[in-house]
């Protein structure tokens, strides 16, 4: 009976032992979980990036006009860019001296930014705004001209904590055939030890599906290789894009690439489309052009005020592609209200009917909804009920917000 009990004692102490040990495991494993936990991008991240207007020919001149441009300009106080929510002002590729310091440092390119990084950075809170860089999770960047950040990630990311630095997009060239699951996770662990929120944006260009993975250590992470200003480019990332919709979540957001709007190699129309995705897609909302010089098409795009609202409501579900019939499509996402967006896209080079189905787009049989049209900014007289359709013009799309009804109405 003693060797009984006693068995009994030593297997509840042993239970006992075992739950705190998985207890202490499950609690690592939630760390881990939760390694990038920044408060970061609960709404995708708005601003600017100098890479697919001026590549690497960048200066401090540019970054300063080009952020005084976004809050400040005679051609921006009507719109206010920056009041809409583009506060990232993000450098891309070349700022950095060829080679490090004799201690390891990334040193700032001395014939373009004269003035250091850190003197941008204040100069960029002190309008309101934030300052992003690039690095890159191999031994050089893309261009070749400046250092990458592999085995070199705590020292650099203390760096740019030390600068004021808010926004990291971390490239993936001359990464020595590592698999990136196996480089990024050490620059997440760098910016995190810092103690300074950087919204991290993985630039894995889709390769080995990041939206599966990268959740855990970035804020967002591209699903493409990089755009160019052309419609076949522009829709097709969107397509890509859209593979991943369900991975797409307040704090982690899938990155179709930046905003080509306002580069002049795609109509009004084209640009329009190009918004719509990225906003109804939750994309980042990174512009991409001289903002220095805007016309008013560029500025009614990237300053529709309704459109931002989509891309930046709370609920953060991304939209997908619901129907494809041919060359029109319709794609569509909740919002938060039980309201739903909706555009109607026409990639053929004609006019076309398209229709939005309720069973398509989840909205319950029979409901009335009132459509607004987010371009024309006008609500429109008429109630719908099970559908809406449009005529769509050529390279272009519609899109609308619907919003239910009481049955009374």
């Amino acid at each position: 009976m003693d060797k009984r009990m006693s068995s009994l004692v030593m297997l509840a102490v042993l239970m006992l032992c075992t739950r705190c040990w998985i207890g202490v495991e499950a609690r690592a494993v939630v760390e881990r979980r939760n390694l990038l936990a920044n408060g970061l991008g609960m709404t995708p991240p708005m601003g600017w990036n100098t890479w697919n207007h001026f590549f690497c020919d960048i200066n401090e001149t540019v970054i300063r006009e080009s952020g005084t441009n976004i809050l400040m300009s005679d051609a921006l106080v009507s719109t206010g860019l920056a009041k809409l929510g583009y506060r990232y002002v993000n450098i891309d590729d070349c700022w950095a001296e060829h080679d490090r310091d004799s201690k390891g440092y990334l040193v700032p390119r001395k014939s373009t930014f004269p003035s250091g990084i850190k003197a941008l950075a204040d100069y960029a809170h002190g309008k309101g705004l934030k300052l992003g860089i690039y690095s890159d999770a191999g031994s050089r960047t893309c261009s070749q001209r400046m250092p990458g950040s592999l085995g070199h990630e705590q020292k650099d990311a203390e760096t740019f904590a030390s600068w004021g630095i808010d926004y990291l997009k971390y490239d993936n060239c001359n990464n020595g055939d590592l698999k990136p699951m196996k480089r990024y996770p050490a620059m997440t662990r760098a910016l995190m030890s810092t103690g300074r929120p950087i919204f991290l944006s993985l630039c894995e260009w889709g390769d080995m599906h990041p939206a599966l993975w990268a959740d855990k250590l970035g804020n967002s992470w591209r699903t493409t290789m990089d755009i160019n200003d052309s419609w076949e480019s522009m829709v097709s990332r969107a397509d890509q894009n859209e593979v991943y919709a369900e991975h797409a979540r307040p704090g982690g957001w899938n990155d179709p690439d930046m905003l080509e709007v306002g580069n002049g190699g795609m109509s009004n129309d084209e640009y329009i489309v190009h918004f719509s995705l990225w906003a109804a897609s939750k994309a980042p909302l990174l512009i991409g052009c001289d903002v220095r010089s805007l016309s008013k098409e560029t500025l009614a795009i990237l300053g529709n005020e309704e459109v931002i609202a989509v891309n930046q409501d709370p609920l953060g579900v991304q939209a997908k592609k619901v129907r494809m019939e041919g060359d029109h499509e319709v794609w569509a996402g909740p919002l938060s209200g039980y309201r739903t967006v909706i555009v109607l896209l026409n990639r053929s080079p004609e006019f076309r009917i398209i229709t939005a189905q309720w069973d398509d787009i989840g909205i319950p049989p029979n409901t009335i909804v009132e459509a607004r049209d987010l371009w024309k900014h006008t609500t429109m007289d008429k109630r719908f009920v099970n559908k809406l359709k449009a005529d769509v013009r050529p390279h272009a799309c519609k899109m609308f917000l619907l919003t239910p009804l009481p049955l009374s109405e």
